[in-house]
């Protein structure tokens, strides 16, 4: 049943549903549909960034663990044509877009449509003309968890709309305080170049020196936020292999043409309060998030991101643990 844990400042009550499978244990927030907890048997610690109080999604955990849209990532300043319309945008992130503005799908709390021990659906309605995207847009959500943490998004709209959105976890797979211990692999050839405020030029370049993890490499000291091309879409394909020094693993598989990763820069050098009493400074996590190219509607030449009428937006990704311990030394 789902848990009543509080209730939003306008006073939307909010719950937590408990999900259990193949291991694993979620629990998952009406609001942002946010994973909040993740764990794995055998495991002592979370497998995902979080909070234990709900309103810190609210604030300085703002999309921590949660699905991040109608738009993922940034549109530039915050405007785009679309079929000889100029549309504006609400402006939340220096004077761009980020993540669906500043009353995104992750700060809404999101209807329950179906629960089981396993398996969560959650649904969202974002009218026409909210954050200034057209098209009255529905999106549901089912969260499984089985053969690994699985999500399975599909999203309708009434008018052509840009539409991307993206599960915005935080992954940690050992109880460090950052991902010195963690390697990281990708199958991606190419990166989208960015300027200061990481926004896509434009260039779609081939991911070498310190952007090139097609064989596994240390995130000992990485600062990434950056957006990666992946082979294969729509297909659902491995994409990321996430691995730490404890002997913990983890696959990524989508069916999302590009690939957002992030470290968690923005975290304050003090730390914000986690779960188990864990602090996240800067780099305690990695975001990996399955997407639409980041700017799409800007860029004619990128993947196509205007759904349309009579039509549906699908993503499938998957993100598996497999737990190895290491004998004695």
């Amino acid at each position: 049943m789902p848990e009543p844990v509080g209730e939003m400042p306008d006073g939307t009550a909010l719950h937590a549903l408990t999900l259990k499978g193949g291991g694993l244990c979620a629990r998952v927030l009406t609001l942002g549909a946010v994973v909040q907890d993740l764990r794995l048997e055998g495991v002592d610690h979370p497998l995902v960034l979080g909070s234990p109080d709900p309103l810190a999604y609210l604030g300085p955990m703002a999309h921590m663990g949660a699905v991040v849209g109608r738009f993922a990532n940034r549109i530039a300043r915050a405007r785009f044509d679309l079929d000889g319309e100029s549309l504006r945008l609400d402006a939340n992130w220096r004077g761009h877009c980020l993540h669906g503005g500043a009353q995104g799908a992750s700060l809404r709390v999101w209807r329950i449509i179906d629960h089981d021990e396993g398996r969560a659906t959650l649904g969202l309605d974002l009218p026409d003309g909210d954050m200034g995207f057209p098209g009255n847009l529905a999106v549901r959500l089912t969260v499984t968890l089985g053969a690994g943490l699985c999500f399975d998004m599909v999203a309708t709209t009434d008018r052509a709309t840009p539409c991307s959105f993206a599960h915005h976890g935080y992954f940690r797979l050992d109880d460090g305080p950052d991902l010195s211990h963690h390697r990281l692999r990708l199958n991606a050839p190419d990166w989208l170049e960015v300027d200061t405020d990481l926004i896509p030029t434009g260039r779609i370049l081939p991911a070498t020196g310190a952007l090139d993890f097609r064989t596994a490499r240390s995130l000992r000291g990485v600062a990434l936020d950056h957006a990666f091309c992946p082979q294969g879409a729509p297909e659902l394909r491995p994409i990321a292999w996430l691995e730490s020094d404890s002997g913990l693993s983890m696959t990524m598989e989508t069916t999302a043409p590009g690939l957002q990763l992030y470290t968690g820069g923005h975290f304050p050098a003090a730390g914000l309060p986690g779960l188990n009493g864990r602090i996240y400074g800067p780099g305690a996590g990695l975001a990996l998030e399955a997407q639409e190219w980041p700017d799409a509607p800007n860029h004619p030449h990128f993947p196509p991101a205007i759904l349309r009428p009579g039509t549906e937006w699908r993503q499938t990704t998957r993100y598996t643990f497999r737990h190895a311990p290491k004998g004695p030394s």
